[in-house]
């Protein structure tokens, strides 16, 4: 009698082991070039650092064909709220010193995020990856850093976002050398 109570439990389990296998095969990698339009520069082509005010539209045109789908993208963290080192909200942009030391990105290159649990970070523009729907709109954030507080236009949210760290970001934006922010771009030892 007993084998035969394991067997709905044993089948429960193989079940959500074939719908997790599914949900992980609709998840897709994207990259920041995929939320512009394909009629945008890209960052690098219009140059740093005025990044939004060389765009014709400021950077304020979404790619919606990604609407609603579960994505994984890549990037750095700069948080928005946050209580010690964890974190309930942050920016999810293409480069370090995003907004605090580097001009602000277009919103179309930003990204809020709200993790599906606190996520653990003990510094800004932690590089992450983040996994979840994606939601075009443009949304304001305050920001706080160091000279102040500044508002922050992104333009997509993903909530209940799984976060996870991650070495490297593999569609970043290198600074010039000439830049006075190169030490951004230094990877620590």
């Amino acid at each position: 009698m007993t084998k035969w109570l394991r067997l709905p439990a044993a089948v429960a389990a193989l079940l959500l082991c074939f719908d997790t296998a599914s949900a992980s095969a609709e998840t897709a990698r994207i990259f920041w070039k995929d939320l512009r339009p394909a009629t945008q520069p890209a960052a690098e082509s219009v140059g740093l650092p005025m990044v939004a005010a060389k765009m014709p539209d400021h950077g304020e045109t979404l790619s919606l064909n990604l609407q609603d789908k579960t994505v994984q993208l890549a990037g750095y963290a700069l948080p928005v709220d946050r209580e010690g080192d964890l974190v309930f909200q942050f920016l999810l942009v293409p480069w370090t010193g995003a907004c605090s030391h580097m001009p602000t990105p277009p919103p179309n290159q930003i990204v809020l995020v709200t993790p599906a649990r606190p996520y653990r970070m003990s510094e800004a523009y932690q590089p992450v990856s983040v996994t979840g729907a994606l939601k075009p709109g443009m949304e304001k954030s305050q920001l706080f850093i160091l000279d102040g507080a500044s508002v922050i236009q992104s333009g997509y949210t993903v909530r209940k976002a799984e976060v996870m760290g991650v070495d490297k970001v593999p569609d970043t934006i290198t600074l010039p050398v000439n830049s006075p922010w190169t030490f951004l771009n230094k990877k620590k030892n």
